[in-house]
């Protein structure tokens, strides 16, 4: 919990501090008196002035935002020998270049963030696929459990492009899937051995959602993991049952298993009626093949019931994820492309009713998410870091009132009538991107809280 909360005031406080900064460096480049650099809204915490002409510093006591104060006549009067340094006597194209820099500092600090991460280097599952799921895609495509996904490409391509990790895999697909295309997928085994070309058709899907249901509907479920018991826990269904560490299965209820993520679904499957169903497993223990018949125990969580026999399999098999200097950084440059793209995509189609608003996520689920990040080690931090970076950016640009995005709208309105919009108008738009932008912070709160409580 510590971590998390942690790990959530430092996501703010850079994003923050380096959008803020945007703003704020452009404004002093372009000659324009900046008066506060606030770091949140409301009660003054702390507070810094080199001298009394000089930048007003602060931090104050509610962290969700900041803001840059600069000279305005519209805002208060402004003395005659200053007003050349007052924002709104600027020409249009550094008012504009001063409200784009925040969003714009975001997108920087997220391709920076996305080449630290990859110059670190990631341990991530290797792209070995898991037993797919009946009716998936990845079934119908013929791929097994085990086999290795080596490069993907474009079907009607032949433009392949190496897959790193299982994490690359999911991304690349996802992309492939949000827009409609299929996708051909070059395999072996997860020794290297062989090598085939499968199609991935990806055109039927209808995406709503970028979650775990789509990745189950798509086949990807998990990587390969051998079905060898690791771990017995005294006293649990496992140990009653007489397994023991270093058994291989081979078979539940007369039905052959391929990997660890078999045997862990039909334990969990097992709950399914009243009370958890005995499975006979077939064991394979030095080199001599036993029966046994194992009776998981109930666990729940929240309403959902699920069968357990406290022992564990080994983990999938890791690959380091490092590139060097300058394809690190054409790297973090490619994804923050690719990830600015996707979002646009993604608020478009929920504009149009195409995907859900339950994509839409709030301060709880980054929090979350930022001390999963945190705890799995820096290198992913940082990556997660780069995300929030350019939705940050991203969203501030959009079209909207109250954002960076709807100021650089009137100005595109002032360029193309030479006069700026009213303040009449100016009042009223405001109104309705404050209401538009508590819809979506409700919105985003309410998935947030129904993710927490297991309802998405």
């Amino acid at each position: 919990m510590l971590t998390t909360v942690l790990a959530f005031i430092v996501t703010l406080g850079i994003l923050i501090v380096v959008h803020e900064y945007g703003h704020y460096r452009v404004a002093v480049a372009c000659g324009v008196k900046v008066l506060r650099f606030s770091v949140g809204f409301g009660r003054v915490l702390l507070r810094w002035q080199k001298h009394p002409e000089a930048t007003e510093f602060t931090v104050c006591a509610l962290p969700l935002g900041g803001y840059v104060r600069m000279l305005d006549e519209r805002e208060a009067p402004v003395p005659a020998n200053e007003v050349h340094r007052a924002f709104n006597r600027q020409p249009l194209s550094r008012r504009a270049a001063i409200v784009a820099a925040g969003p714009a500092a975001n997108l920087l600090l997220a391709v920076l963030l996305y080449a630290a991460s990859h110059w670190i280097g990631i341990d991530e599952p290797k792209a070995v696929l898991a037993t797919p799921p009946a009716g998936s895609l990845v079934e119908a495509a013929g791929l097994r459990s085990g086999e290795w996904v080596r490069a993907v490409a474009p079907d009607g391509s032949d433009d392949w492009q190496d897959v790193a990790s299982m994490s690359d895999l999911r991304w690349r697909i996802t992309q492939a899937a949000l827009h409609g295309e299929a996708l051909r997928l070059q395999v072996s085994d997860r020794d290297g051995r062989g090598s085939r070309n499968v199609l991935l058709d990806l055109t039927t899907l209808a995406v709503r959602d970028v979650d775990a249901a789509l990745m189950k509907r798509i086949g990807l479920v998990g990587s390969w993991s051998e079905p060898l018991i690791n771990r017995v826990e005294a006293a649990g269904p496992a140990a009653k049952a007489g397994l023991q560490r270093g058994d291989r299965v081979l078979a539940i209820d007369d039905q052959p298993v391929a990997d660890a993520g078999q045997v862990i679904d039909r334990v969990r499957a097992s709950a399914a009626t009243e009370g958890a169903t005995p499975m006979r497993w077939r064991i394979e223990r030095a080199g001599q093949v036993l029966d046994v018949t194992v009776q998981p125990r109930i666990a729940r969580d929240g309403e959902r019931r699920f069968g357990r026999i406290d022992a564990q399999f080994p983990s999938p098999e890791m690959v380091k994820v490092r590139y060097g200097v300058v394809d690190g950084l054409l790297r973090g440059a490619a994804r923050t492309w690719e990830i600015s793209a996707l979002t646009v995509k993604m608020l478009g189609r929920m504009l149009i009713g195409e995907a859900s608003l339950k994509n839409l996520s709030g301060p709880l689920t980054i929090a979350d998410y930022a001390g999963q990040s945190a705890n799995q080690g820096f290198a992913y931090y940082l990556g997660f870091l780069a995300l929030v970076s350019v939705s940050l950016g991203v969203l501030n640009l959009l079209p909207l009132p109250m954002l960076d995005g709807g100021h650089l709208m009137y100005y595109i309105v002032e360029a193309a009538t030479g006069r700026p919009i009213s303040e009449r108008w100016l009042e009223r738009l405001q109104r309705g991107g404050i209401a538009l932008l508590l819809t979506m912070m409700s919105v985003a709160l309410f998935n947030d809280v129904a993710r927490l409580l297991g309802l998405h």
